[in-house]
């Protein structure tokens, strides 16, 4: 058994924490931008495969107090690495931060591990050099409060690379930040969801999948399944195809994307192709002032122009009105806008029924929630 870690965006821990939960594991730790769950080597393969909101699944290898570099070497060594890194092995860190403490030159920190593992696996396997011929095994090292967390990263290249995004409009959301938003909201695959401003297509290729029950992590590879002295490659076959046995392209949705621009539509519907959705959703360009729908208690879930650049905040106030404007024509629908633009609320002509604070990468954005009246339950 193992302590996985799994990061996420600030702020969306509860929608990680669900996820976890659902697919059967313990959860050790909840704190600011990451949950801790314990789990074996199928839950390496699951996690990666199936969580949505994460950017990627690591092993706390130890944690340890480390004041000094030559606390830190000390630490490291005492480690028994060769659990882990098998003697042809390419290892390495890939990343050191360091948080409240002594220890403070990531690239310090980085060389001292590595010198450390090194000397620790050249006693075990009895060489005085490595070829590195082998699978990659990447570590990251997290300095918090003096205290030094070592990790193992199972993933590789980010979770939100989910493999389907080839081309991206200019202001993109992430695949995971986009997957929680739609979790923070009551959306199922039986209501109807727009996005006017749809981009790449993310929110609704993601919707998409969430509906097909297609796991999200299907059309990609992991660092880890190369790691066949931790994981044996039978174990991520049988969870890939029993995933895979799980996808219902069939199912009855109404998903639809427009935007204004028609290079950016043709490149939402080849990433919806490329991600196995393309059937499930209708593009179109049309501008924000169009948007219009006949049936009653709809969604529309949307990352509209924040106007980053000078020149483009005078185009918000008259862009927000419109989408009050269409908002409001709509037949007891709700709405949620992830917006880094102050005066949404003011310009839309919308009081929001709650505001979430959400930090899309380093940029703080409000995540507005105008909450519509519930359908009447069927008989």
């Amino acid at each position: 058994m193992y302590d996985l870690v799994a990061p996420c965006h600030f702020g969306l821990e509860a929608c990680l924490k669900r996820e976890i939960y659902d697919l059967g594991y313990d959860i050790k730790l909840v704190e600011d931008g990451k949950v801790t769950f314990t789990g074996d080597a199928e839950a390496i393969c699951r996690a990666n495969i199936c969580l949505r909101t994460t950017e990627r699944v690591l092993i706390l290898v130890d944690s340890f107090k480390a004041t000094t570099y030559e606390e830190l070497f000390t630490g490291i060594k005492a480690i028994p690495w060769e659990d882990y890194i098998p003697k042809e092995a390419k290892f390495y860190v890939t990343k050191a931060t360091s948080v409240k403490s002594k220890l403070f030159s990531p690239s310090d920190i980085q060389s001292i591990v590595k010198k450390a593992m090194v000397e620790e696996l050249k006693g075990v396997y009895h060489v005085d050099w490595f070829p590195e011929t082998g699978a990659t095994y990447k570590l990251r090292v997290n300095m918090m409060k003096d205290i030094a967390y070592i990790y193992l990263d199972t993933t590789g290249e980010s979770l939100h690379k989910r493999g389907y995004r080839k081309l991206s409009a200019k202001a993109p959301i992430t695949e995971t930040l986009a997957a929680a938003l739609i979790m923070l909201t009551p959306w199922k695959a039986d209501r109807i969801l727009v996005d006017p401003f749809c981009g790449s297509g993310t929110f609704l290729i993601e919707a998409a999948m969430m509906a097909a029950n297609m796991a999200p992590g299907l059309n990609r590879t992991f660092d880890s399944m190369e790691w066949t002295n931790i994981i044996p490659k039978k174990l991520w076959d049988e969870v890939f195809d029993e995933m895979r046995e799980l996808v219902d392209t069939s199912v009855k949705v109404d998903l639809q994307g427009f935007d204004i621009d028609p290079d950016i539509i043709k490149a939402a519907r080849e990433n919806a192709a490329l991600a196995g959705v393309k059937d499930m959703i209708h593009f179109q360009r049309r501008p924000v002032a169009e948007l219009s729908h006949p049936k009653k208690y709809g969604f529309i879930i949307t990352n509209p122009p924040y106007g980053e650049r000078l020149e483009e905040k005078e185009d918000l106030p008259p862009l927000y009105r419109q989408i009050g404007d269409a908002y409001r024509k709509l037949d007891a629908w709700s709405m949620y806008v992830i917006t880094a633009y102050d005066k949404a609320c003011d310009d839309m002509g919308l009081k929001a029924t709650k505001s979430r604070k959400i930090y899309n990468g380093m940029m703080k954005t409000e995540f507005l929630q105008f909450i519509g009246p519930k359908p009447p339950k069927r008989d």
